[in-house]
């Protein structure tokens, strides 16, 4: 789904080509202005400040990545979506976008070449490429930052298999014929199968690494497990009921965290996650992509903090304003139905008593703020806009 922002980008674009000079306004839309020296010196004393604070705290919530889609989104510092909780000297890691093993080196303090020691676990919410491209980095450059000093194996948790192709959307007057199936053998491979591929796709590198560098075998420094669904009433298939109504359910424990998911609304890429971290300081959710979900709302009761994604609705607007032809009409629906309008989000932290809401996964990526203020309409909470690098602290709140 993540791919039709791109859709709806290239639309904008040829637009503005049929619209020439009257479309400059289209065009700035869809790839937005520079930020001001003033403004950009503004956010990094934002950061600065907010990391001096957190570090206070014995959890911490790392934005490594605060945008949404596939996409090099221009005048902005935001990159592709990855979060990290921080417990004690334990990093759990959600998401693997684009600099996200970068970001956390950054992120920690003081920055150190081991930063991946510390990396206890991986939780990828679902397999869209802006979640999982800096994956074979988190493993490989890995591998020289401290995954072979884990004093055990670093663990990775994901989706599996979706078990059926997803149907075709065709938009009126759009293209009819199926596309080849790519990996015909296996065309919905989850979280293990994809780590198997990228084993083999780098198997030059790593057969050196071993027999040059005497590196241990990476396959036994990280454990990799798709994520095993309960039985749930209901349920179909991905296509008939990508969302079924569930409880939580836990899917790993240590000394530190103890994580819960669900599945959530993001056809038809499924499974689609969200997850749970409840810690001795509070709990912290991230909704992963996902149109507003019932089945969110019950997993975030009475969390502290809910990380949640947004889409700008009146970009969509002004990228695709009318009149529009039927498709662009699907097209905008299409991409209104799989994520969640920044005027709906703040209701879904005031459903699910949430204490304060960061959005995060932001599309456009170089969303201003006067864009996202909208998700404080119907949330009493605190609403902070994620930014690359920021970091909070995690105090339970008194409910």
């Amino acid at each position: 789904m993540c791919e039709l922002i791109g859709r709806a980008i290239e639309q904008a674009v040829q637009r503005r080509v049929l619209l020439g000079g009257a479309g400059a306004s289209v065009l700035a839309a869809v790839f937005g202005t520079p930020a001001s020296a003033t403004e950009m010196a503004q956010q990094q004393e934002r950061i600065a400040q907010a990391r001096s604070a957190a570090t206070r705290f014995g959890t911490r919530l790392l934005l490594l990545g605060t945008a949404g889609g596939p996409q090099y989104w221009p005048n902005t510092s935001r990159r592709s979506t990855s979060s990290a909780l921080v417990v004690g000297d334990a990093v759990y890691l959600v998401d693997c976008g684009d600099g996200a093993g970068k970001r956390l080196q950054e992120a920690l303090d003081p920055p150190t070449t081991g930063v991946m020691k510390a990396l206890r676990a991986v939780f990828l919410t679902h397999l869209h490429s802006d979640h999982v491209i800096d994956y074979p980095n988190i493993l490989l450059y890995g591998w020289y930052a401290g995954i072979e000093l884990a004093p055990s194996p670093l663990r990775v948790f994901g989706p599996g298999r979706r078990g059926e192709m997803e149907p075709m959307f065709t938009p009126p007057g759009g293209q009819e014929r199926e596309p080849e199936v790519m990996n015909s053998s296996n065309p919905t491979p989850g979280t293990e199968d994809m780590t198997g591929y990228l084993y083999q796709a780098f198997a030059t590198d790593i057969n050196d690494r071993m027999r040059d560098n005497g590196k241990k075998d990476i396959r036994k420094l990280v454990k990799v497990e798709d994520i095993k669904l309960p039985q749930i009433g209901g349920f179909k298939s991905p296509n008939a009921t990508p969302q079924p109504d569930m409880e939580p359910f836990q899917i790993y424990e240590d000394d530190r965290v103890r994580v819960s998911a669900t599945l959530v609304y993001h056809a038809p890429i499924w499974p689609a996650f969200a997850y749970r971290f409840d810690t001795d300081e509070g709990a912290v959710v991230f909704s992963g992509d996902t149109a507003p979900s019932q089945n969110l709302v019950r997993l975030a009761k009475g969390a502290d903090i809910l990380v949640h994604e947004v889409i700008v609705s009146a970009w969509i607007d002004r990228i695709l304003p009318p009149p529009r032809s039927p498709a662009q009409e699907a097209l905008r629906t299409h991409l209104l139905n799989a994520h969640t309008p920044v005027e709906q989000v703040g209701k879904i932290a005031e459903s699910a008593g949430v204490t304060t809401l960061v959005l995060n996964h932001i599309v456009p990526g170089n969303a201003r703020a006067e864009e996202l203020v909208p998700a404080q309409r119907d949330f009493a909470g605190q609403l902070i806009i994620g930014e690359d690098l920021l970091q909070l602290g995690v105090r339970r709140a008194r409910h």
